[in-house]
């Protein structure tokens, strides 16, 4: 089979991009041919097909200058896009296109483009954009569904995107635009990564019988499980108040233990929490690593004794948890979004309701009470539910099911 896949961009940029690259390279070894659509981005992979790639776009440069104007209309429908797709398809002819993220970037003028030359395709959905202008249901880091009923004016209203009006305004424009020309009606199937991504979209109005829920592959080879209990807490992600890295600070420093808190990632709150916890003198217990790389994050995961995640906006299926699991570490983590689905209480984890500083601490002690024979118990149990319903091979099963489904539906 030959597949195309598009993306925004082609490296290592957050957890989609880890999907679509290991999407990629599990078809290759089983023989398929594969290609990438995206945009020329420095810091991209090598692909074969760059020279029909449309020019990389600064997407946070919003204004009235040419240059912004371009970019805003780049956002909302890419004639470049559509027009270096158009080429691809003809010098490639695939049988099938698997679209990642392509909102704000590529746009869904590479729907059209494949529409026009009726091309079967599938569509991995990461966040809530169908649903919501700004990604993530988020009004300045509160849960928001205002704009449900397609009333995307709401973004505007409330600024809810990077607390500007003119960004607002962008997303919210092209949210209409792809609604009223309903720009995603070819795509023949939806992967939804957890079924809280997937049921939220049918409680917004889409169709059932065009979603499908696969859960995202965690590639084991080359990582084994840690044999030891660890000796600190961890975090790792972005550090945004949306996260809840100020409820786990506040709920740590109530915390009657030794053992430290490690912090790992970088965003738009680290100084902020980072004078928090000088002002509260826990610099001693608390410690900022910044971004970690793979590697040394792989082993940052390996020596601690549980990750938490702490997170209160809907995470759809987090990668933290899947990286963690697969080294038999436990997490610990908010009851939102698609955790709870990847966390069996008192099992492999514990749950918590998000937000709730109390029951934060009532399960953080109640997980420091257990003796370390108990904590690799649940960290064995995270492992075995990697190998049992993330592996690659069942990925890779069920995402050639979609493919055959959607190659009937064309």
């Amino acid at each position: 089979m030959r597949i195309l896949f598009l993306n925004n961009f082609y490296y290592l940029r957050g957890g989609s991009e880890r999907v679509l690259l290991e999407e990629m390279r599990m078809l290759q070894e089983a023989e398929h041919e594969v290609a990438i659509f995206t945009r020329s981005y420095p810091r991209n992979q090598y692909a074969p097909y760059e020279p029909f790639f449309p020019a990389a776009i600064q997407r946070d440069k919003y204004g009235f200058s040419l240059t912004g104007l371009r970019t805003i209309k780049e956002m909302i429908y890419s004639t470049s896009a559509r027009q270096g797709l158009r080429r691809l398809l003809e010098e490639f002819k695939p049988d099938l296109v698997h679209a990642h993220n392509i909102y704000g970037g590529l746009s869904t003028s590479v729907l059209d483009a494949l529409k026009e030359k009726n091309t079967p395709t599938v569509m991995t959905l990461h966040d809530l954009k169908l649903l919501c202008p700004s990604y993530l249901m988020l009004n300045h880091g509160r849960v928001c569904e205002r704009c449900k009923g397609n009333k995307f004016y709401h973004a505007v209203l409330t600024r809810c995107h990077k607390d500007s009006t003119i960004a607002s305004a962008v997303y919210a424009a092209e949210s209409y635009f792809s609604h009223i020309y309903r720009k995603y009606s070819s795509v023949q199937q939806f992967i939804a990564p957890s079924m809280f991504l997937l049921n939220k979209h049918r409680e917004f109005g889409f169709g059932a019988g065009r979603f499908v829920h696969i859960t995202n592959p965690v590639d084991l080879n080359g990582i084994a499980a840690s044999r030891h209990a660890g000796k600190y807490l961890f975090y790792f992600g972005r550090i945004s108040r949306e996260k809840g890295i100020r409820s786990l600070i506040t709920t740590y420093k109530r915390l009657k233990t030794n053992l430290p808190l490690s912090i790992a990632g970088d965003g738009p709150d680290r100084e902020a929490v980072e004078k928090m916890v000088m002002q509260e003198q826990q610099k001693e217990n608390i410690k900022f690593t910044g971004y970690l790389a793979s590697a040394p994050l792989g082993k940052a995961i390996d020596s601690a004794k549980a990750v938490i995640l702490p997170s209160e906006c809907y995470e759809n299926a987090p990668m933290a948890i899947l990286e963690s699991f697969s080294r038999g570490k436990p997490v610990i983590g908010a009851r939102i979004g698609g955790i709870p689905e990847m966390i069996d209480d008192g099992v492999n984890g514990y749950l918590f309701e998000p937000g709730d500083t109390a029951d934060l601490q009532k399960k953080l002690e109640l997980f420091l009470a257990l003796p370390d024979n108990r904590v690799l118990e649940m960290g064995k149990a995270a492992r075995n539910k990697i190998e049992r319903e993330y592996s690659a091979g069942s990925h890779y099963d069920r995402l050639v099911q979609v493919y055959q489904k959607a190659l009937v539906k064309a």
